[in-house]
């Protein structure tokens, strides 16, 4: 069997272009016993992807996650026809021993995907995967929301920054959202029930908040990173917490910016600001991941995905998401 994977072919410069990634075949031997030879069916395309892809050499596959068909199996666990996440990377076949004692980091997890019931299996790659367990660690854990504190979320109507905000109206919050269009501030307060949101390209940040939030902001989860997120520490209150997940507004600079020196924000309202990689979280994953199906199979969550057809596209996606093209989670459909 022959399969197709996207190599990251040269170093990105600022936006990534087409050119960087190329597109490369390679033969598959015959699978051995305990492993298992994997079809892709829905590819993820996620901001992280930006700036880990600096840490590996020219050459490497692209990184990111999958959900997968199992077409051939040497092993009892994974019966031929189960679907599986993996972070098998921009690749559509892959063979695999589950019970390899190698690597044992977060990229190397396989997770059989649950009984979803009309639910679609791409969400594995969202709400109920790794963005679902960033939104619900990365908020829960270090934000601690209390009800009837003021939450904002930069990068509002993205794949973690939507489920945030959900997850803070379920705690009894009063969530304020920032995305960079009308119509994705319009999803944000109609269809998930944001109190207030607002296009950032469009409003001051400081009057939007002084507007939304008179009485300050107690919790910020960032999405963002730079100008939007110094007005924000310049508006919260005292013993406020941020959760700082990214900073997707600096990924493809090739400048330093200059922003409002911070620490001043920090004495003088005593705030707490911790940055984190989700995978501290990895034993508890399982936690989160029931946690956010129940959700939505309640109805108390809403999903959203932003699909593109075709591996042959997964480029072109990865782009566009880094443009803010999706609403919701992006997903290639191969």
């Amino acid at each position: 069997m022959k399969a197709q994977k996207y190599i990251m072919a040269t170093r990105f410069q600022g936006l990534p272009n087409l050119s960087n990634f190329k597109l490369v075949e390679e033969d598959l031997p015959e699978i051995q016993n305990g492993e298992i030879l994997c079809e892709a069916l829905f590819l993820s395309v996620d901001s992280y992807m930006r700036p880990y892809m600096d840490r590996y050499p020219v050459g490497s596959t692209m990184i990111g996650g999958q959900v997968a068909k199992v077409l051939h199996s040497k092993n009892p666990k994974y019966p031929v026809g189960r679907l599986i996440v993996a972070y098998f990377g921009w690749r559509t076949h892959t063979i695999i021993n589950p019970n390899d004692e190698g690597d044992k980091s977060f990229m190397s997890t396989i997770t059989l995907l649950p009984d979803l019931g009309s639910l679609p299996p791409s969400i594995g790659l969202g709400a109920i995967g790794m963005p679902g367990n960033t939104a619900y660690f990365g908020f829960l854990d270090l934000c601690q929301p209390k009800a009837g504190e003021v939450v904002v979320v930069s990068g509002a109507a993205g794949a973690v920054g939507s489920l945030v905000g959900q997850i803070a109206k379920i705690k009894g919050c009063f969530v304020i959202g920032y995305a960079g269009t009308d119509d994705k501030v319009k999803w944000l307060v109609d269809e998930l029930g944001f109190d207030r949101a607002y296009n950032y390209k469009k409003v001051d940040i400081k009057d939007s908040l002084k507007e939304a939030a008179p009485n300050g902001v107690d919790c910020y989860f960032d999405n963002v990173g730079a100008e939007l997120s110094a007005a924000v520490r310049s508006h919260m209150n005292e013993f406020g917490r941020i959760s700082v997940c990214g900073s997707i507004s600096a990924y493809n600079d090739t400048q330093p910016r200059l922003v409002p020196c911070a620490e001043p924000s920090f004495v003088f309202k005593q705030l707490k600001m911790e940055g984190f990689l989700v995978h501290r979280w990895l034993d508890r994953f399982p936690e989160g991941t029931k946690q956010m199906l129940k959700w939505i199979q309640d109805g108390q969550i809403k999903i959203k995905e932003t699909f593109t057809d075709g591996f042959k596209q997964m480029p072109q996606a990865f782009i566009d998401m880094l443009q803010g093209a999706n609403t919701g989670k992006a997903v290639v459909k191969v």
